[in-house]
């Protein structure tokens, strides 16, 4: 019995799939088995189409299909590519399949189509290293392209499939590699990617230096931040050109981030450039954290891994979804459980939230006078609980001040100060960025000098600060000390950090 392998996602990873057939005698039959999704069942006719439109004959006999382990759900168009070759080749055992894996969705006419589904199969197969060689359509082998140790054949319709597998030389169809051609920082043996292609530059925000610093911190450091200001003082502009601004990614990091593009149904690239996520605050819990009865999907924080995610109007998203945030921004993963499925998401990205000072709006405003009374400010305070403003790293007070037009810093010069901070963590040995920092590795990499450790000691028992507030004070300082070029954290880093706690 012939095996030809293609794979099915379960959940974000994929799986092996055998596509296995026998054709026995009986009355003529086509079917396909092993737990298949609609999608699957419907390539019965786009195989029987494609095959007789290219003159092949369909067998008279009983065909059945069984994609192995039965037991698994499997969905999508990827595998009519391996249930033609199966019938193509049925009348022979001679060939061996097992090398390669085959996906591709097929037209009627016989041509092999891209599908969602194929890159972040071939790349979860692939990191997990059971995949060398793959066949695709050349849609498909362009996404492909990127992804290390991985020989892609690409093939146009299913006659260059068929031949394909018949010839013993199969170079001519071998896909040629490109790099990513965009600006690279080599630190050891690991080589990052930068875009400098500013869409949005930081010279269009007049004013808000303390901002503009706060977002600089967050950036080079992986801190969440907070902005409390008038409406219209830049909150927004600020958090929307933080992306352009954040460290270089490595390869694996921007693959990853084509993977989670594909499986929100988006068009892949492999620009350098981290996710931005933005949901708007009447979005639902489970839009947010992922969910569904039967499959999990993903929700955007699990979308904006290794990137941003903003949240505008902070204190008008319902308190169930602030309080689900608190796990996933300390420990940078979420676990969603269902009956069916459970599935561990990774969840390191940077949370950027903009807020009003009061309902109205007008509570730091040098113009406006503010409307809401002190029980109406304070509820609208309380929607935001102490556990999780004590996840928040950076905490900014915004005044609404446009008055200082001279200091224009660019998004370039930002980002010239992150890489170099990038630079020097990494060096360090650093697997995180300081931000994201276990507590073990805060003790290693936090270390202040004589001044730095009196004033820490005094903030500690002024401010009432707790374990996680201080380790949070310390990162916030290391990344400081980073950005002034401070082998160790300095009175003057350390003070800069504690004057963005939130009193």
């Amino acid at each position: 019995m012939k095996i030809i392998k293609s794979a099915s996602l379960d959940t974000i990873d994929a799986i092996c799939i055998d596509v296995e057939s026998t054709f026995t005698k009986g009355l003529p039959n086509f079917t396909i088995v092993g737990m298949i999704s609609t999608s699957i069942s419907e390539s019965r006719d786009r195989v029987k189409s494609a095959l007789l439109i290219n003159g092949f004959k369909f067998p008279p006999l009983k065909i059945t299909i069984n994609l192995s382990p039965s037991e698994i759900s499997k969905k999508g168009t990827h595998f009519d590519l391996a249930i033609a070759l199966q019938i193509a080749f049925f009348d022979t055992n001679k060939i061996d399949f097992s090398d390669y894996y085959f996906f591709g969705e097929l037209a009627l006419d016989g041509n092999i189509k891209d599908t969602s589904l194929i890159f972040p199969l071939v790349l979860s197969l692939s990191k997990k290293g059971q995949i060398n060689k793959v066949v695709v359509c050349e849609e498909s082998a362009k996404k492909l392209v990127n992804i290390p140790n991985l020989e892609i054949y690409k093939i146009k319709n299913l006659n260059d499939a068929i031949e394909f597998v018949k010839i013993e030389d199969k170079e001519k169809y071998l896909y040629e590699k490109k790099d990513i051609k965009y600006k690279t920082l080599q630190i050891e043996d690991e080589k990052y990617f930068y875009d400098t292609n500013y869409l949005e530059d930081f010279k269009d925000v007049i004013g808000q230096d303390m901002a503009k610093f706060a977002a600089m911190i967050s950036a080079a450091g992986n801190h969440n931040l907070i902005m409390e200001g008038s409406p219209g003082c830049g909150k927004s502009m600020i958090s929307k050109r933080l992306r352009y601004i954040m460290p270089p990614m490595s390869l694996e990091e921007i693959l990853e981030k084509a993977k989670l593009q594909a499986l929100d149904f988006k068009e892949v690239d492999f620009i350098p450039l981290r996710a931005f996520r933005s949901p708007h605050h009447s979005s639902t819990k489970s839009s947010i954290f992922g969910g569904g009865s039967s499959n999990a999907r993903m929700g955007e924080i699990a979308l904006s891994n290794n990137g941003i995610l903003f949240f505008d109007e902070l204190p008008h998203f319902p308190k169930s979804v602030l309080e689900a945030l608190r796990e996933p921004l300390e420990d940078n993963k979420i676990l969603i459980s269902r009956v069916n499925n459970k599935i561990l998401y990774e969840t390191k990205f940077i949370f950027i939230a903009a807020m009003n000072p009061c309902p109205c709006g007008n509570l730091l405003s040098s113009v406006k006078e503010c409307r809401c009374n002190e029980l109406e400010i304070q509820r609208y305070k309380n929607r935001l609980s102490e556990p999780f403003l004590d996840r928040i790293d950076l905490y900014l007070v915004m005044n609404d001040s446009f008055n200082d037009t001279k200091n224009r810093v660019t998004s370039k010069e930002l980002h010239e100060n992150v890489i170099k901070a990038f630079t020097k963590q990494k060096n360090r040995g650093q697997k995180e960025l300081n931000g994201k920092l276990a507590d073990e590795d805060i003790k290693k990499y936090c270390i202040l000098d004589e001044e730095s450790q009196i004033i820490m000691e005094k903030a500690r028992f002024n401010y009432q600060l707790s374990f996680r507030s201080i380790n949070k004070v310390l990162k916030v300082a290391r990344t400081i000390a980073d950005l002034n070029d401070n082998e160790i954290i300095t009175k003057n880093d350390i003070l800069q950090s504690l004057n963005f706690r939130r009193r």
